[in-house]
């Protein structure tokens, strides 16, 4: 790898790591508007420069020690807002998000399983922390809890999927989301429509709400959470992006591609579905543990079938299956509405402007995932 292709990428994702801790410290209207309309600028010329090829080409070909750049460029950010406790929250948010659309993105970007109830997978997994962090369950098995509990229950929802195609198999996950929240409405041993108060999450004995001391710096105790959700981000991560490169990927993608084709070359098609959509839920229900913990409260509220559409918009805006366009598009989905609260309503019709246009002028997102490329040699 050429010496001027690694300068070009550090550059790009160094201009990348400013642009957010701009955004996360803009307190404007019309800063967090003009940085979108950079980003989009940016965007489009990069796409069509050399240096965004070398910049996709190094992501996708390097080897697992590329993906230390998430944690060095994740805690430049967050040394940045090392204060503020709410672009801190949103940091963390972020990154949770990331984790759940990590599973998604295995099930609708790996195998082309279909998943609309992408929150009520990530509501198991925060009832799942609120149960069982008042019974005093160290909060990392709880994440684990949470995670199993949202893929044993996807092994069921799997079931008529598997015998259903298209449009259908999206009914019967939005069907789940919807019986989902009403469930948790008019079940008052789960708190009802109020809610239930969950632990916050603790490390070795030590509680996440409270602060640490680093050096001179005092940051908020939210940072703590961006850590931990830094490193399970991280984690799943590597784990997916090893998934994608070996040969359960191939099948994978085998199986989005032409189901008739793979079952002719001896690709179980159903075990595989049930292996992705089992394995992202399990993804999905550890984020929402974790989102549980970090907001200490959790109701049917925060686990609506808009909220799906919001987790499905981040892997579209991004660019299907590219696990490295992840936390990009999660700060676009999940931190502009935020900053554009002053503007009202209006900040939905904006949100919904940025997805029109993407879906029209760049269909497979902001950035595209790199297909698998078959030849062979001739003459060899």
């Amino acid at each position: 790898m050429s010496l001027l292709r690694v300068g070009s990428s550090v550059a790009i994702i160094a201009l990348a790591v400013i642009w957010t801790v701009i955004v996360l410290a803009a307190e404007s209207q019309w800063q967090v508007l003009a940085a979108l309309v950079v980003a989009a600028v940016a965007i489009f010329a990069f796409s069509r420069m050399r240096a965004g090829r070398d910049l996709a080409f190094t992501l996708n070909d390097s080897g697992p020690s590329i993906i230390a750049i998430i944690p060095l460029a994740v805690l430049v950010v967050a040394f940045a807002i090392h204060q503020d406790h709410f672009q801190l929250m949103m940091l963390a948010s972020v990154l949770i998000y990331g984790i759940a659309c990590v599973g998604l993105t295995v099930q609708f970007g790996y195998a082309g399983v279909i998943n609309f109830a992408g929150a009520a997978f990530f509501g198991i997994g925060g009832y799942t922390a609120a149960v069982l962090g008042s019974t005093g369950v160290p909060s990392l098995l709880t994440l684990l809890a949470g995670g199993l509990t949202a893929a044993m229950i996807g092994c069921i929802i799997i079931l008529p999927v598997l015998r259903t195609k298209g449009h259908y198999a999206a009914l019967i996950t939005i069907a789940f989301g919807l019986l989902f929240r009403s469930f948790l409405e008019v079940n008052h041993t789960l708190g009802g429509p109020q809610g239930l108060k969950v632990e916050g999450a603790s490390i070795a004995g030590r509680s996440l709400l409270n602060g640490i001391q680093l050096g001179t710096l005092e940051p908020s105790f939210y940072f703590n959470y961006v850590l931990l959700a830094l490193a399970a981000f991280t984690l799943f991560f590597l784990l997916a992006r090893n998934l994608e490169k070996s040969w359960i990927g191939l099948n994978l993608d085998a199986v989005r591609e032409d189901t008739i084709g793979a079952s002719v070359f001896g690709i179980n098609v159903a075990a595989w579905r049930i292996f992705a959509f089992v394995a992202g839920n399990f993804l999905i229900g550890v984020a929402g543990a974790l989102f549980a913990m970090m907001q200490n409260f959790i109701a049917p509220s925060n686990f609506t079938f808009s909220d799906s559409l919001l987790m499905l918009s981040i892997i579209v805006l991004g660019g299907i299956g590219n696990l490295w366009a992840v936390l990009p598009a999660a700060i676009l989905v999940v931190v502009l509405p935020e900053k554009l609260q002053g503007i009202g309503e209006y900040r939905i019709f904006v949100f919904a402007i940025l997805v029109v246009l993407v879906l029209r002028f760049r269909p497979a997102g902001l950035f595209p995932r790199s297909m698998r490329q078959f030849r062979r040699e001739v003459g060899q």
